[in-house]
């Protein structure tokens, strides 16, 4: 798990299980997408709640969400915060 911590104190990271974020202070987790199939069966991994873009298609839910992920660590994960 990769944490960001901002100068002014922030801490980011893409939400995992691998501690105990409780531990760093008070949190607040919000969705960062929507890895979702189609009609179809193809999956895409929607960007938008992060101002991201969509994804996708992928045959296998697997690649979606590490494409996802991805992108989360290269344009969200080290923005400035809002």
């Amino acid at each position: 798990m990769q944490i960001v911590i901002a100068p002014g104190g922030g801490i980011r990271c893409i939400y995992g299980e691998s501690i105990d974020l409780n531990s760093l202070g008070r949190i607040s987790i919000a969705r960062g997408s929507h890895v979702e199939p189609d009609e179809l069966g193809q999956w895409f991994a929607d960007l938008s709640p992060v101002g991201g873009p969509k994804l996708g298609p992928f045959v296998k839910r697997t690649d979606a969400l590490a494409a996802e992920l991805a992108w989360l660590e290269e344009h969200w994960l080290s923005a400035s915060e809002g």
